[in-house]
């Protein structure tokens, strides 16, 4: 928190104190990182004369003041932390995140700066007399030498920053700027020379091209500045897990939501289960809450099993340290799994382990050949009621504890972790908002129950793959020169059971490993919707503890009655010692409040304050939710009453609690997109949060793609509709958070890339037929060339070749990743991205609301069975026609260049070229849509044939680029007796 006004300290948690004006001490004028004077002094004495944040050097005055006052601060600070009596505002300071409370942190004060003062005293003493190092080592017990040297990774950063090296940048970010200027150079010679003989396809090129470009540069200077990231793990454990002391390790809560379990196998959302259970971090700090939005039974029935196999599984993996900690991939996986295993008894227990996994799975897989055929009366409890989510869609709420402190342990006598089964009330007539909702009952659930700080949510096909991916979220989350500022970690997502070929680029493997590492560079990641670990103080709506908050609204102005609209206070900004929301820039800062002085109430006072910030507008009508949000570390607050808890989580996941809140608008996930996600992460960027991309060697989680071309082009659809949605929203990137100035520009273009690059449809769409149009006709949207301008096209292909080359030298993406990837921009533009736009206005416009089924995640017992099954669907046809329509081109235009001779032929390369340029991007559909036995739904034929056809027989009928000249010639022509 802040004193008076003065931020705190990112390296003690201190004050930074004031300069000799009386103002604000500021060490970098670059970023504003809040640092005191002694640790700049530190900073500078130890050899870093930058910038912790920013890399900026410390200005001469701050470097001068240091050095001017080291030879007093020495001898007074040692003085003061030797006095308990005489101790500082340092001194008396214990972080909440650091570990180095030992036997060492007695009353004598902060060891920090004992550490400190003493490292200083041995460099001043240094000069005076130099021991040998055998003396060193002889004066220094072999004990201390070993605490010491804990006590220094300790102190160590967390995590390290590697930026991608110079010989790599540097060519990389020259060739951008080369193609820049061959693009405008490149647009001046298409503009003025146009085609007068097929002006209608020039002009179409020409505006399809500026398009084209224009998405190029939102595409790529949000890749810019890309970065490596390095995390310390044993760093971590020496901080905050001191041997002999209880952990340190803050709490998370992780979320899996599901919604049917007959699209979604429960095998599959067990599996994602025991995979969360067994992670290698404390027991008492993990929590696994699953949303069942489906209110099946089928899904409980499942969890019954899942927690009880539970109890034989966590202990099996810790004990083996057992990677990935998911049953159904790690027997199935093909490696020696006898490697570094050292314990005699392993292969014994693995047998047993495997044969009890495959009891569980004939149960499950029991109850879910039960539950294909609902009985009319529908489902019964074992005691005989009924269950009371028989009917979907009006059901009350229902909450069950499984494991944790209270419930069952595992057959060694282990406590372990808590597993929550939540499914929120719904009722007819109510807006339930799909995922994002089920997410927000999450949020309100844990907070009651477990109020962990950080939540990692996570699909129903996503399982941990690394089990110390916790531990790796936490080297920037728990680093206090880091975490304070960041909203969320992403971690890339991972897929398993995909064709080895990824004929339909699911791994998204340059999106994942090319254009994240640049956000990263900038103010972080987007957020992709799943193995995501959040700040839950994030999710509630504050701001960055270490961003200037917004003025407090003031009555004074006559002209708008806020000082902070046009007459901002730079005083009143950084005044934080009072609760407020400003209601003029909620969409910046929704619900910031001061979260300390709450602690400063009884009860009674408590209540009172809470009623008048009127935060019940904001988080809804429960009293321990609120409380709750009050507290930064997390923790079950200590005025809830543990017996009325359920009562409570029950009251928080009712359908009407979220009417008339900020629920889904300002705080949570928000609503108004199927892609809840992108909105989420866009809204805490805007409010000055930045995120963390963490990529460590083992794939933290991993999951199943629809590797079937229907289902992928379906979940395409979703996506690019999400998209048109934000774009057509009130939260659209292009005019949305400009008023404070904490979205970066380069993670605006980011932002804006993903909602404008559907539209990227309807060009590619018209450049993709230019060809075949191009060779039917006779016509080129391209005059004859000079040498000029073919030195120009050729300068502008090689541009397009050496960026894609050195970007995939310093992200190490394959080439045929990346070629996979540009063909998969080609197919998804002319068919999934094409029919989201008309949707997407449809229901913004018209409100036709489109519904969308989950993606079967299960393939047949053939190896990529599912990769050669045609499913029926519209999106087929635009691809479709377009492959015909250009390979009806290509033969027209061979058989008319054979009867006009040898001048045709050059012509007809650049056209052919054309055409074959658009044939070899949609190879792979062409490749779908024969499937294994070569065979193609009839409907999908007849209508891209009927289209074709009509398409070529109208065209040929109209030959809109005849002149009436030369219709009369052929007209009396014909007319001649031969």
């Amino acid at each position: 928190m802040m004193e008076s006004g003065v931020p705190l300290c990112n390296t003690c948690g201190e004050s930074v104190g004031v300069d000799e004006k009386g103002e604000v001490f500021v060490a970098c004028q670059e970023c504003n990182f809040a640092i005191c004077k002694a640790c700049v002094e530190y900073e500078i004495k130890e050899g870093r004369k930058v910038c912790l944040r920013c890399g900026t050097p410390f200005e001469v005055n701050s470097m001068a003041d240091a050095e001017k006052n080291e030879l007093g601060s020495r001898s007074t600070m040692a003085a003061h932390l030797n006095d308990p009596q005489d101790m500082g505002v340092h001194a008396r300071h214990i972080s909440s995140v650091s570990t180095l409370d030992s036997e060492y942190n007695d009353e004598s004060g902060n060891p920090i700066w004992k550490n400190r003062v003493e490292s200083w005293k041995d460099k001043k003493n240094k000069k005076k007399k130099a021991p040998t190092k055998a003396e060193k080592q002889a004066q220094v017990p072999p004990e201390q030498q070993m605490e010491e040297k804990q006590l220094a990774d300790a102190a160590e950063p967390l995590s390290t920053i590697i930026p991608i090296h110079k010989s790599k940048l540097a060519p990389y970010r020259t060739v951008i700027i080369m193609r820049l200027i061959i693009l405008a150079l490149f647009f001046h010679y298409r503009v003025t020379h146009p085609v007068d003989s097929a002006y209608p396809l020039w002009l179409t090129s020409i505006i399809c091209e500026i398009w084209f470009a224009y998405s190029w540069v939102l595409d790529q200077f949000p890749k810019w500045s890309p970065i490596n990231r390095i995390t310390h793990v044993d760093r971590l454990s020496a901080r905050h897990e001191r041997e002999g002391e209880p952990s340190e390790l803050a709490a998370v809560d992780f979320f899996v939501s599901t919604v049917d379990p007959l699209k979604e196998p429960p095998l599959i959302t067990a599996n994602t289960v025991l995979s969360i259970l067994a992670v290698d971090y404390p027991v008492d700090k993990v929590s696994c809450y699953l949303s069942d939005d489906g209110a099946a039974m089928l899904t409980f029935e499942s969890l019954v099993e899942t927690a009880d196999f539970a109890r034989k599984w966590v202990p099996f993996c810790k004990k083996f340290s057992i990677e990935p900690r998911t049953p159904e991939f790690y027997f199935s996986q093909k490696i020696d799994y006898l490697k570094d295993k050292i314990q005699p008894s392993f292969v014994k227990e693995r047998r047993a382990m495997k044969r009890d996994y495959e009891e569980f799975k004939v149960r499950v897989n029991a109850l879910v050949a039960k539950a294909q055929k609902a009985p009319e009366e529908g489902w019964t409890m074992q005691d005989g009621t009924p269950w009371p989510g028989n009917n979907s869609r009006d059901h009350p709420g229902m909450i069950q504890v499984f494991l944790g402190s209270s419930g069952a342990h595992d057959v060694e006598g282990n406590e372990l972790p808590r597993l929550v089964y939540v499914s929120r009330e719904k009722r007819p007539g109510f807006q339930h908002h799909k995922k994002a909702g089920a997410e927000n009952a999450l949020v309100r659930v844990s907070a009651i129950l477990t109020n962990a700080p950080y939540i990692l949510n996570l699909d129903c096909d996503h399982y941990v793959n690394n089990s110390n991916a916790v531990r790796e979220a936490m080297c920037f989350l728990m680093d206090p020169q880091v975490g304070r500022d960041v909203c969320y970690v992403q971690f890339p997502q991972r897929f398993d059971g995909i064709d080895r070929s990824d004929r339909y680029a699911n791994r998204n493997t340059v999106f994942f490993d090319v254009n994240m590492k640049g956000l990263d560079g900038i103010q972080g990641p987007v957020y992709v919707g799943t193995g995501c670990v959040f700040n839950r103080q994030a999710l509630y709506g504050y701001g960055p503890p270490t961003m200037p908050n917004l003025p407090k609204p003031s009555s004074s102005c006559s002209w708008c009655g806020s000082c902070s609209c046009c007459c901002p206070s730079k005083k009143a900004t950084k005044d934080l010692s009072e609760v407020y929301r400003d209601s003029k820039r909620e969409d910046l800062n929704a619900a910031i409040f001061n979260l300390g002085e709450i602690d400063n109430y009884d009860e009674h006072e408590r209540s009172m304050l809470i009623s008048q910030m009127s935060f019940e507008k904001t988080f809804g009508m429960s009293t321990v939710f609120i409380e709750s949000t009050l507290m930064e570390n997390g923790g079950v607050p200590d005025s809830a009453n543990p017996s009325m808890l359920i009562k409570e989580a029950i009251h928080v996941i009712s359908c009407g609690y979220e009417e008339k809140t900020a629920w889904g608008k300002e705080i949570g996930w928000i609503y108004g997109s199927v892609t809840e996600d992108i909105l989420t992460g866009f809204k805490m960027h805007c409010r000055g949060w930045r995120s963390i991309y963490c990529m460590p060697l083992r794939p933290a989680f991993k999951g199943s793609a629809p590797i079937n071309l229907s289902d992928r082009l379906h979940q395409v659809l979703r996506w690019a509709l999400g998209s048109v949605e934000i774009f057509l929203s009130r939260h659209c990137p292009l005019w949305y958070g400009y008023g404070g100035g904490r979205l970066k520009w380069l993670q605006r273009l980011a932002y804006i890339n993903t909602i404008v690059y559907p539209f990227t449809s309807l060009p590619l769409v018209a450049y993709c037929s230019i060809p075949a149009i191009c060779l039917l006709t006779g016509k080129f949207i391209i005059p004859t060339l000079s040498n000029l301008a073919s030195m120009l096209f050729l300068g502008l292909f090689l541009s397009i070749i050496v960026t894609s080359v050195l970007e995939l030298r310093w992200s190490g993406v394959s080439i045929e990743e990346w070629w996979r990837n540009e063909q998969f921009w080609v197919i998804g533009g002319v068919s999934a991205h094409l029919f989201a736009v008309f949707q997407g206005f449809l229901k913004m416009l018209a409100g036709v609301d489109t519904n969308f089924t989950v993606t079967t995640k299960a393939a047949d017992d053939a190896e990529f069975g599912e990769l050669y099954i045609i499913k029926w669907t519209t999106l087929l046809i635009p691809p479709t026609t377009l492959l015909i329509v250009n390979m009806v081109g290509v033969v027209a235009g061979f058989s008319d260049a054979l009867n006009k001779g040898y001048e045709a032929w050059g012509p007809l390369f650049g056209k052919v070229f054309f055409a074959f340029w658009v044939i070899l991007h949609l190879y792979p559909f062409l490749k779908g849509l024969m499937g294994r036995q070569n065979r193609t739904p009839t409907i999908v034929v007849l209508w891209s044939v009927l289209l074709a056809s009509v398409f070529s027989l109208v065209w040929v009928k109209i030959d809109p680029f005849v002149s009436n000249a030369n219709a009369d010639l052929t007209q009396s022509c014909s007319s001649i007796d031969c």
